[in-house]
């Protein structure tokens, strides 16, 4: 079919290409930085993904070679690259983008894989026949040119339907959804609507001045409700943090969690947290990945961090009431 996505897989990978990760110190890619007891892993904007007993872990990265890198690990805890080079995309092997490849996102369908991604301000959908595997485009194009586009994350409804999340720009970075057409790799762009406005105290607080800003939208339905986790203020804030609201359709009305922020310096004892993804581990408990900022005095390169979160459904409302386990909070390590 035209415009389609043809799913490939790689079966081999380049040898003799650096690894993530030297212990001796910090390496020039910047995914590391050494300690006593391992390496930290330097991921923003990270994503876990979990299939067979393991879990993956992709995300925003610095250094060459452009694209993202793939690690895996038993435990959450301790990870290891999954190939000799590491990476699931790369720059220039049939892909869209040459900067700029943050926020990656790793779906099962039907008939493979899917990696989303943005590139060059735009988002971008490559495809694989298994995983892992090298990613990649038959028709190398954004999944929307018409203007810039970030932070993607597609969701399938229980009826089949796709809807891509993602942040648009106007004086300020805005969460917006689409459906999406699987068979062709766009958006409808007749669907499109804008979710919400930044109206709550914590989405813009005095730590930074910068422009409205709402980015990093992960979603998942529950008991017949749609919960988007999202990140506010800018990235280099302090305050930059996560919350959540929820809806009874994809494309809201959107009811924000009166308790936001779920995710904060505050809670979590660390400056910049936010901008993840929402996972389930082992034991069918959720989980939140996120990044946050190298240290008090300096924000990049970001640190990866993970969280345990509670759900407790509220009786008299039907809707979840999420909150963190602080004391959950995993520093994952490459050793």
């Amino acid at each position: 079919m035209k415009n389609s996505i043809r799913l490939l897989f790689f079966a081999t990978v380049a040898s003799g290409l650096p690894t993530l990760c030297s212990c001796g110190g910090r390496e020039k890619n910047l995914d590391i930085v050494s300690d006593s007891i391992g390496c930290e892993i330097l991921y923003a904007d990270p994503t876990i993904y979990s299939e067979n007993g393991k879990y993956y872990l992709a995300g925003t990265r610095s250094g060459e070679p452009m694209g993202f890198a793939l690690l895996e690990s038993d435990d959450l805890r301790t990870w290891k690259a999954v190939t000799p080079d590491s990476m699931m995309l790369r720059a220039g092997q049939n892909t869209f983008g040459l900067k700029g490849f943050w926020a990656p996102q790793i779906i099962k369908t039907d008939n493979g894989y899917w990696l989303s991604y943005t590139a060059n301000e735009q988002t971008v959908l490559a495809a694989a026949d298994s995983f892992p595997a090298l990613f990649s485009q038959t028709d190398i194009k954004p999944i929307d040119g018409t203007e810039k586009n970030i932070d993607s994350f597609l969701f399938r409804d229980d009826d089949g339907k796709w809807y891509l999340y993602h942040v648009r720009f106007d004086h300020g970075n805005f969460l917006w959804v689409a459906e999406f057409d699987a068979a062709t790799g766009c958006i409808r762009p007749e669907t499109l609507v804008r979710l919400f406005g930044n109206d709550q105290p914590w989405e813009a607080t005095a730590a930074y001045d910068s422009d409205p800003i709402m980015e990093g939208p992960t979603v998942v339905k529950l008991d017949g409700k749609y919960y988007l986790f999202y990140s506010a203020n800018h990235f280099e804030s302090p305050d930059y943090a996560v919350g959540y609201a929820v809806a009874d359709s994809p494309a809201g009305p959107w009811k924000k969690n009166p308790d936001n922020p779920l995710i904060h310096r505050d809670i979590v004892g660390e400056n910049g947290s936010g901008h993840g993804d929402l996972f389930e581990d082992a034991d069918g408990n959720y989980r939140y990945v996120y990044h946050v900022h190298n240290s008090d005095s300096m924000v990049s390169p970001r640190r990866t961090r993970i969280v345990s979160l509670n759900f407790e459904k509220n009786p008299l409302t039907g809707v979840y009431d999420i909150s963190v386990v602080p004391q959950s909070v995993i520093k994952p390590l490459k050793k």
